[in-house]
Formats: structure tokens, sequence, C-alpha cells
């Protein structure tokens, strides 16, 4: 049983692709991936717009590919929110219970909530999601559901990631003239964890790292809870401009290269590979040059451990639990090797992750990749939304002003 009427879009504008994903809700929970969409990604660097009318064609692109192949048509999509400066940090906040009989209200969690989210914001910066943690009532803490519950003070412990406000404002007028709405913007490395953990990854403690190709954004997990996020201005370009720079190749050829012969750990090829001879053009000559696949490794290792390592120490001080391990998702992280060297890195059980089985169904074999761990979580995300709001019997606002814009246009077609 698939609900038609429920249709999620899920659009991850990356810096090197634009991803698109367009779902229906399944039964059993499950997302239907009924189409999808990529295109390659211009004016954009590190998250941020820089050529506003090269951002809107790579948009059009990639949805334009995911409705020819839905069949459908896409209205509102749920957007990746990136770019080097997030910054999160945990805050709590106290209020009275108002309520009568001291029973906890939606109203009060709210109320606690902006309590914990009153900081002091540089100018030109704004909030850009509150995730809360836990709740405590008088005293008893570790609850995660506090409405109905009864008591007389409650403390909110608060999750809040800051942005400068005109990064988001940049990616939103983009997407508006692309022709679509937007339902919610969604922290990247939130929508990579919403498509590839499980709720024992959460509740144990995990680190997620999502390597972009200028960005690489950490989150990490635990009590079921975003307990840290950090963001580092590097990503799979560095590997690509060393290749490019060691070996005077193009940046396409050292893509190229990145991907179908890179390899971060040198230990996991034997002699006879480490020999194999790989062809390269130089920049500005037509004659080409030899070299081998150990002296490409030997370029890649050092910048893969460089990078793995900072990551590491951001780890190591956020003082959590990470049980569960490391959980890779991104492009870069299927470069060979990068499981293996974050894995004594971080001393820690490392893994690639992928869009879930369990939370999707449809085409959901081709994009099985850590490349699209992003764009499936944001649809799956928009979907769960609207469930929800389906559930409720209400509207939210967006979708509210949505319809009532679409019968507007209705009267004058």
């Amino acid at each position: 049983m698939i609900n038609h009427s429920i249709q999620a879009v899920g659009l991850d504008i990356g810096t090197s692709r634009v991803r698109c994903v367009i779902g229906e809700a399944g039964d059993d929970g499950k997302m239907v991936i009924v189409g999808f969409g990529q295109a390659e990604s211009r004016g954009l660097r590190r998250g941020i717009v820089t050529t506003t009318n090269a951002v809107i064609e790579s948009i059009k692109k990639a949805v334009d590919e995911a409705e020819r192949m839905s069949g459908l048509e896409a209205q509102m999509a749920t957007v990746n929110l990136s770019g080097e400066h997030l910054r999160g940090e945990n805050k709590s906040g106290v209020v009275a219970v108002a309520g009568a009989g001291r029973e906890i209200t939606t109203e009060d969690v709210e109320r606690a909530i902006d309590s914990a989210s009153a900081i002091q914001l540089p100018a030109g910066w704004e909030i850009a999601d509150r995730l809360p943690q836990e709740f405590i009532i008088d005293g008893q803490d570790g609850i995660i559901e506090p409405i109905g519950m009864r008591g007389s003070r409650l403390e909110a412990l608060v999750h809040i990631v800051t942005s400068p406000s005109a990064g988001g404002q940049n990616i939103i007028k983009a997407v508006h003239d692309s022709g679509l709405e937007i339902e919610e913007m969604m922290l990247e490395p939130l929508a990579a964890a919403t498509s590839t953990l499980s709720d024992e990854d959460r509740e144990y403690g995990c680190a997620l790292v999502n390597i972009g190709a200028e960005i690489t954004s950490l989150m990490i997990f635990g009590r079921g809870a975003v307990q840290h996020t950090a963001v580092f201005p590097f990503g799979g370009m560095h590997f690509t401009k060393d290749i490019a720079t060691g070996l005077r190749v193009s940046i396409p050829q050292a893509e190229q290269l990145k991907r179908k012969m890179g390899c971060i750990a040198g230990y996991l090829m034997d002699e006879e590979e480490k020999q194999q001879i790989i062809e390269i053009t130089p920049v500005g000559r037509s004659e080409t040059r030899q070299l081998t696949k150990e002296i490409l490794c030997d370029i890649l290792q050092p910048r893969g451990i460089e990078l793995l390592q900072h990551i590491a120490q951001e780890v190591a001080s956020a003082t959590s639990q990470i049980s569960s391990g490391v959980i890779l998702t991104g492009g870069t992280s299927t470069i060979r090797g990068m499981v293996e060297v974050a894995e004594q890195v971080f001393d820690a059980p490392t893994r690639v992750g992928f869009p879930q089985k369990r939370l999707f169904g449809g085409l959901l074999d081709e994009l099985e990749s850590p490349e699209w761990t992003v764009a499936t979580g944001l649809a799956l995300s928009s979907m769960r939304s609207q469930i929800r709001e389906y559930n409720l019997g209400g509207k939210s606002p967006t979708r509210k002003v949505a319809e009532w814009f679409e019968n507007f246009r209705g009267k004058f077609r």
C-alpha cells in the first residue's frame, strides 16, 4: 500500500553534486523511492552560494530528472543546511510548570526550550536548529517525553546549532527561484543520520562523519539525541587537489584517478598491485606519463590520516561515549582504505553508512551508496513530518499557505 497523497522530496545541494529524491509513504513506515536525479553542482563554495543562477540551473536539472523518473511534479522540498560556520552548543533552560494540577503541557515544553535557546548571538547569526536532548522534572533526569507528566519545575537540555543567516537565505532564494517551495531546512549531518543510523546507534553513542567535497560535518549521538556538532573546512576536494598538484594533472583527471585508483592505506595493496602502472596526461602536454599505484597512494595517505586525525581530536574533546563507533557518509568515504585508516585513528569500530533497507523501498538498490544518505534522509524526514500532520488532522503553516496559494492560482488558470 502506498499513500500517494504523501509525496516527499529531498533536495541535497552539495558543492560537487545536487541530488534529488522523490518518495511516497509506503505501509510499515517505509518510504518508497519513486524517482531520483542528480546534476553537477555549480555556483557553490563550501556550502555557500557564489553564483545564484548556476545553482538554480543545477537544482532544476536534478529535480527534472527525478520528476521524469517518478512521473510526479515536485512542489515542496526539504533541503539540506550546511556551511563551514555551523556551530553546536549544549544549553539548558528552566521554567515553572503553569498548568492546572501541575500537568506538563506542550506549551510548558516550548517555554523550556525557548528558555534554553535565549542565547546572545553575534550580529548576522541565527539559530539554525534546536534539538532537545532530554528533560528534567523536579530533579528527575533522562525524561524524553515530558508531556502529560506532573511536576512543578521543568528543565530542558537542548543542543543548539547556530549559523550565519546569509548562507541559508541565499540557498532558500535559489530553491524558490528554481520553482520549489521549501518545506523545511535540515542540518546536513542530521539528514545523513536519519537514513543510516539505527535507534541503537543513537542510544549507545556514535559519531557520524559526513565527508563532502569541501566540508566535513561531524555529529555525535548519545542517549538517543544529538550531543555535539562540528564542521570542518575540508573534504574530498583536498585529495583531488593534492593529486593535481603532485602529478601536474587537471582537476577532472585528478578526480577520476582518486575515484578509480585511489587508496589511502598502502598496506591493503600487495607488491604486485603497488607496481601496477597508471597512465596520466600532465596539463599542457600531449604525451602521457606513467606512474605506479603506490605513488598515487603515497600522495593520498598522509592527507587521509591528517583529515581523520582532525575529526578524531574533536570527537575526543567532546568526551561522549561512541560505543557504536564511527559511521562515514558522503562520496569521499568510498575511497579505498578510508574505513581501515579511520578505525585506527578513532580507535573505534568504523563502517560506511548507507540508506537502510528497513527504512526504504522502491528504487533503493540504485541509491545504496553513502553519496545518497543526505538526499534520502531529507526525503524520509519530510515524509515523517507529513504523516505526523496527517495523523494529527492538522496542517502545518507551510502546507496551509501552499494549499491556499494553490487554490488561488487555480482560480486564474
